[in-house]
């Protein structure tokens, strides 16, 4: 990302500078005195004998490296400083126990001197962290497992720190800056990490007041190396839960303070601070690594979202990461973990805008130079089908308009007075991927112990069928429609496998690294069998007598395949029942549908393709392609809008009070009669901007709905039994216009 290292004479003076907006006069720092007068800042630092000195600035370190290095004692005498060649590590005792006592005498006593000090002395330097913190001053604690610090003893100190009077707290803050400009030597050791560990937990930071010194501290964990983020992100995995969200919301607050001050008087001009946002986002990535690694994750993905982004010029930004790539350039993009899915999917909005308009245009010239009369119609991607012929019709229409597949979608059905306003194209997704998923039409297998569809593995010569449905979800995504596809979580991985197409075609694709985790979301029962196979204690070869060759039904066909050469000669054993049970998942989860994947990877990717995918989840991909099968009709209620009724009319209030009290299937019927689907956009139910509006015709007619506008219309109904037993008649019959 090419941050900045802090770590020269110039960002310690920085730190001083920036720091005089939180203390003013002389603070001495230990071998480092900071001071502040008349608005002029100055750092002495006084290094370590025999140690280089910081260079002078950046540029320096690389203009001298082949050359004789400044150290202390090419210096003159009357310039040298006394220094402790090797520090020896405190002696600290002190448990949480005897802290706490401190506290509860200090508060009953009011006399608070032994608390500051004991604040004071440990916040000063990195050592001085390590031998209060550390569980034993002798060992190193070299392993990313083990931090060596007493959690418990920080817990303590930092929960006790608010109840402290405010010269404890400045104390603290002191001793932060002191340890910020101390600790400038190159070479980071393991107790160095520990001291940053400690530090990024503080809850003072929460403060534009303590921002400039958070800002620095975000900056110099930012610049360490990989290797000391590989152990920090460790580290931080080791947290308690509320620990770990307490900090990635810290990071969050930091940000979003930055980006939009509520007073900006408060901060150093942007100008001044660009570096703010690179390093506390680079930290915040270290905090999503480490919740990715976490055996479980600590916190949902979502919760590393920054709404404020929703706020900011995020397309700007995504042009910036598709022209400059990896350069040294912050983005968001770089970091898309931080990005909502809102904001992603406005991207992907907004890029398939960009590709309709720049496909219709071109339809535009081509029929402009050849002369040819120009029809509207060629703006769209026209699809006219037959219900009774949905299937054909459909693979017809889109095979003889692939060309056109990135034009705006417009479908109308034969013998229907239907405009399509998008009603039509929602109700036609409906009803083509009910027909394709239903299991007598065999392209799919639904299991009922996970409530999911899966690939069918019968060979044939054409998987054009397959190629449809990819060409449906990705005309889905594209113009902004939900599906109801019940696919596991791990045909989304599949899908992002790679997320860009390869320009090799012969390449393979959808060959994603699959677990028993992925099977277990797939065929359950058969992923507890394996799992009770690799934590069987007795003889695997003798008790299971089992090769590494396995079996399954093809069309009502026993066939069996070998999962690798020679497998039905090769027992599955003691030894080797980790690399059976691997195997065995790659040839279910992609060997064994691998043409099937292919042709529908490719459906997909030819109407989606994108940089935007790059910037995806899995989960993401689903919520774009399904939205969220969660219904929430409070919350529906609370964002309708109204047309002829207020919301205290007593036909509205019978209306939600009927609504409130349907079961779920008849929830998801009044969604879809009314906008087309029965899925919640990713924007939630506010997105969907439902509208009641009154018509005053009879209460013997039934409610009408414009699935277009996401409207329904009720006529004043007598009473809440009549609107229930006119709701639920309409509900349940909403499909087709009735004119064949």
């Amino acid at each position: 990302m090419g941050l900045p290292v802090c770590d020269t004479a110039q960002d310690r003076t920085r730190i001083c500078s920036d720091a005089s907006s939180v203390f003013s006069g002389m603070i001495h720092l230990g071998d480092s005195v900071c001071v502040f007068k008349k608005n002029i800042y100055m750092c002495v630092v006084t290094p370590p004998a025999g140690r280089e000195l910081p260079p002078i600035c950046p540029n320096v370190r690389l203009k001298h490296q082949h050359q004789h290095r400044i150290t202390v004692d090419n210096l003159p005498p009357e310039v040298r400083a006394r220094f402790a060649t090797d520090p020896v590590m405190p002696l600290r005792t002190k448990t949480v126990k005897e802290f706490q006592e401190d506290i509860e005498r200090a508060t009953v006593s009011g006399d608070w001197k032994h608390v500051h000090d004991f604040y004071l002395t440990t916040f000063g330097s990195f050592l001085e962290l390590n031998a209060a913190f550390k569980k034993d001053a002798n060992p190193p604690f070299n392993t990313i497992e083990d931090s060596g610090i007493n959690t418990k003893f920080i817990n303590a100190v930092y929960d006790a720190l608010s109840l402290t009077p405010p010269d404890a707290q400045r104390a603290v803050l002191k001793g932060i800056i002191n340890s910020l400009l101390r600790e400038w030597k190159g070479r980071r050791t393991k107790d160095d990490l520990r001291a940053y560990f400690i530090l990024v937990q503080n809850p003072q930071c929460t403060s534009p007041a303590t921002y400039v010194i958070y800002a620095h501290l975000l900056r110099q964990i930012a610049a360490l190396a990989e290797a000391d983020h590989y152990f920090l992100m460790h580290w931080f995995k080791k947290l308690s839960q509320k620990r770990f969200k307490q900090l990635v919301e810290r990071l969050h607050l930091f940000i979003s303070t930055r980006l939009f001050p509520v007073k900006a008087e408060e901060l150093p001009p942007m100008a001044k601070c660009s570096w703010w946002i690179p390093s506390a986002t680079k930290v915040l990535s270290l905090l999503n690594a480490a919740n990715i690694i976490s055996s479980t994750p600590i916190l949902p993905f979502v919760d590393f979202y920054n709404p404020t982004l929703d706020h900011t010029d995020f397309m700007e930004d995504y042009r910036i990461w598709q022209t400059q790539g990896n350069s040294t350039r912050f983005t968001f993009c770089q970091f898309a973990f931080i990005l909502s899915t809102v904001v992603k999917k406005a991207v992907i909005q907004k890029d398939s805008e960009q590709q309709m308009i720049s496909m219709a245009r071109q339809s535009l010239v081509d029929k402009v130079s050849r002369r040819q009369r120009v029809d509207m119609s060629l703006l769209f991607l026209n699809i006219k089908v037959r219900r009774l012929q949905l299937v054909s019709d459909s693979m017809d229409e889109l095979t003889r308009n692939r060309a056109d597949l990135k034009k705006k979608l417009k479908v109308s059905f034969v013998g229907e007075a239907g405009l399509d306003m998008g009603g039509l194209t929602k109700e036609w997704f409906l009803l083509l991927i009910r027909q394709i998923f239903h299991t007598d039409y065999g392209m799919f297998t639904f299991f009922n112990d996970s409530h999911c569809h899966w690939f069918s593995s019968w060979k044939c010569d054409n998987f054009s069928e397959f190629r449809l449905v990819g060409v449906l979800m990705g005309l889905a995504v594209y113009n902004s429609i939900t599906l109801d596809i019940s696919f596991p979580p791990c045909v989304y991985k599949k899908l992002l496998t790679p997320p860009v197409v390869p320009c090799d075609l012969d390449l393979p694709v959808g060959m994603a690294t699959l677990t028993l985790d992925d099977l277990q979301q797939v065929m359950p029962d058969l992923s507890h069998g394996l799992a009770e196979l690799l934590s069987y204690e007795g003889n695997v070869e003798e008790d299971f007598c089992t090769t590494f060759q396995v079996s399954q039904e093809e069309l009502g066909v026993i066939k069996s395949y070998n999962l690798k050469p020679g497998g039905d000669k090769i027992p599955v054993t003691n030894q080797n029942r980790k690399e059976y049970v691997q195997l065995y998942v790659d040839f279910l989860l992609n060997k064994s549908i691998y043409r099937q994947f292919t042709t529908f990877y490719y459906g997909f990717h030819s109407v989606c393709a994108s940089d935007a995918l790059m910037l995806l989840r899995p989960e993401e991909v689903e919520i774009l392609v399904c939205g969220s099968p969660n219904l929430d009709m409070s919350s529906l209620q609370k964002a309708a809008q109204y047309e002829g009724y207020s919301k205290t009319d007593p036909t509205i209030r019978a209306f939600w009070d009927v609504v409130l009290g349907f079961p779920l299937k008849f929830q998801k019927r009044l969604l879809h009669f009314s906008t087309g689907s029965d899925r919640v956009p990713v924007g939630g139910m506010a997105d969907l901007n439902f509208k009641i509006s009154k018509i005053d015709t009879s209460t013997e007619w039934l409610p009408i709905s414009h699935t277009c506008f996401n409207q329904i219309c009720l006529p004043p109904y007598k009473n809440k039994k009549e609107l229930k037993q006119k709701l639920t008649i309409a509900i349940s019959n909403a499909e087709g216009f009735g004119l064949e």
